[in-house]
């Protein structure tokens, strides 16, 4: 199970995410579920789009299954999922 502990170590397909701060202002408030994730970015599908955003340039709020947020810099999970998953942050 996912926990704010262990957010870091998982892969984040599948989850919802809002950018709550970023270096660009016009997509602040962006959410949806993640459909893809690379070294850099993240996929969304939003309500009518599907965008590709960096995820350094923001800080992610995640909601997990037990409805519980997290927030998370984009710099500390810029990099290949399955290099992320199982390290310490």
């Amino acid at each position: 199970m996912i926990t704010a502990e262990n957010i870091y170590s998982h892969e984040f397909i599948g989850m919802n995410a809002e950018i709550v701060q970023s270096s660009n202002p016009q997509i602040i408030g962006l959410n949806g579920r993640i459909n893809n994730e690379t070294k850099s970015m993240f996929t969304i599908s939003t309500n009518k789009v599907v965008k590709s955003i960096p995820k350094a340039q923001s800080h992610w709020k995640f909601t997990l299954e037990n409805k519980d947020t997290v927030i998370v810099d984009g710099t500390k999970i810029a990099k290949r999922p399955f290099d992320r998953i199982g390290a310490k942050a």
